[in-house]
């Protein structure tokens, strides 16, 4: 008996699994997305509701190698199989003719005449439908802030959630290099920090390559494992860093820093909307497809908008901006900026009302 032969008559035991926003709809999708943010699930809830014959490969699989599944095309027309999954899949490996085929990877690769599927953990209101221990939305509030959105974290006890986002980063890569980049770009999640400015950070800790820094850089963007946001209107100025997990930034960095954290959540809700994210001067989100302005200020203060409103006042002469929302921890409340009634309100209200 052949490797997929056995593959195909070793079924999945397809668990239950909670629909998440996103779903895979058509016969030809590539779903890409960083490590655990839950593809697997999303293509196992993909075969659940199809009872067609499948063949199910994971190119990470250790029990065989590549070059074994070569006559996948064969073997699906011989065995008249017409769903066919395509784990971790990398460019060179043979796509099979099929009716039904779903390849993914934590990288983002073109191919033609595929739809594409991005997955990203859960955002906070996919996270209150997972989280069924919790009650209430504050006290879900609190884990999620706590604890992240990756999520197979909401199964965990609570005193193995710390140890397991711990083991996340270190799983993320076999080389020890690319994992000090990647937790030198969670700990400036939230920041202005330029590449360069970053290389020379990490040149004086360790022996690394430019190149090697460079094309590591790349690949964790290419999966939105960091995302940069531009600043409006200047392509050339420092982009703004984020996790695609918050949580990391506390399990990386002794030094805390709610404000970054807080931020971060917010532009992961946003970039989950799937529209182009700038920054301005002394706003944190600008989103011009709504002529809309986000503050983050977790702990809101009178002083701290002092500060903020001349420049927002600025921007809704300069851009139209017609909506300015500031989200915090727990504030209800409103105020006028210019002719505008600023709303402001806590996370938890504005990321399932968004």
């Amino acid at each position: 008996m052949n490797i997929l032969e056995t593959l195909y008559e070793n079924k999945i035991n397809l668990p239950i699994l909670l629909d998440r926003k996103i779903s895979i709809n058509s016969k030809k999708t590539f779903v890409y997305g960083p490590k655990l943010s839950g593809k697997t699930s999303i293509i196992f809830n993909y075969l659940k509701d199809n009872n067609e014959e499948y063949l199910y490969i994971d190119l990470d699989d250790f029990r065989y190698e590549k070059e074994d599944l070569y006559n996948i095309e064969l073997f699906l027309q011989k065995n008249k199989i017409k769903i066919c999954i395509i784990e971790n899949y990398v460019e060179g490996f043979p796509i099979p003719k099929v009716d039904t085929l779903i390849l993914s990877s934590i990288y983002y690769i073109q191919l033609e005449n595929f739809d594409t599927l991005k997955v990203m953990p859960l955002d906070f209101e996919e996270y209150l439908l997972f989280d069924t221990k919790h009650q209430n939305t504050t006290n879900s509030f609190n884990s999620f802030l706590k604890y992240g959105n990756i999520p197979d974290i909401i199964e965990y006890k609570d005193y193995k959630k710390i140890i397991r986002n711990k083991e996340l980063i270190q799983l993320y890569d076999k080389n020890s290099t690319v994992i000090e980049i990647l937790k030198l770009y969670i700990k400036s999640s939230g920041e202005l920090k330029s590449p360069f400015w970053l290389f020379n950070i990490l040149k004086k800790k360790m022996k690394i390559s430019k190149d090697f820094f460079y094309k590591t850089i790349k690949e964790l963007e290419n999966n939105h494992t960091i995302i940069l946001s531009p600043k409006f209107d200047q392509p050339k100025a420092v982009k703004k860093i984020f996790c695609f997990d918050f949580a990391l930034i506390d399990i990386v960095s002794s030094k805390k820093n709610f404000a970054n954290l807080f931020a971060n959540m917010i532009f992961l809700e946003l970039f989950n909307q799937n529209q182009p994210i700038y920054y301005l001067d002394y706003v944190d989100f600008y989103t011009p497809h709504n002529d809309s302005i986000i503050i983050s200020l977790p702990f809101y203060n009178t002083n701290a908008i002092s500060k903020i409103v001349p420049k927002v006042i600025k921007y809704i002469e300069e851009y139209g901006v017609n909506k300015i929302t500031i989200v915090t921890i727990s504030n209800f409340d409103s105020i006028f900026i210019d002719t505008i009634e600023a709303q402001i309100v806590p996370f938890y209200e504005w990321a399932v009302g968004k």
